[in-house]
Formats: structure tokens, sequence, C-alpha cells
């Protein structure tokens, strides 16, 4: 799974998230091996895209990216 780009990987995590967090841990891993491979700083989330879209959601979900090291962005 390391040779995911990154818009397949942001699409990985979005399917983990609605599938009750389901492998979320190793889709973290293959966006920020994407995103060092495309010099990308901070992964960008769609918040309607998002189990949890309101400000306490995109909180905890950035706290957790932030913990393995992923700088989020919403939009």
């Amino acid at each position: 799974m390391s040779d995911i780009t990154y818009s397949k990987a942001i699409d990985a995590i979005y399917a983990s998230i609605q599938n009750d967090n389901e492998d979320l841990d190793t889709h973290i891993a293959a966006l920020k091996a994407a995103m060092a491979r495309e010099g990308i700083k901070e992964a960008t989330f769609e918040t309607a895209k998002l189990a949890q879209g309101n400000r306490q959601g995109r909180k905890l979900m950035q706290a957790y990216f932030r913990k393995k090291g992923i700088a989020v962005g919403f939009s």
C-alpha cells in the first residue's frame, strides 16, 4: 500500500471512517507516505464526507492525526 497516491489515500480514509474506522491506522500510514512522496504538508478533508463533520468531530480527527504526524485541514 506504500505506492498509493495522495488522493487514493484520502478516499481510503473516507471509506475507513464510514466503516467504523476499520484499518484506519493502516490508511493513515499510507497517507503519510504519499504526502512525503508528493511533498504535501497538510491533508485536506471535506467536512461533508466525514461521519462527524461538526466542530467536535473535526477537532477529534485533527488530534488523532496529529499523534500520527499528519497536519489536517478541512474544506
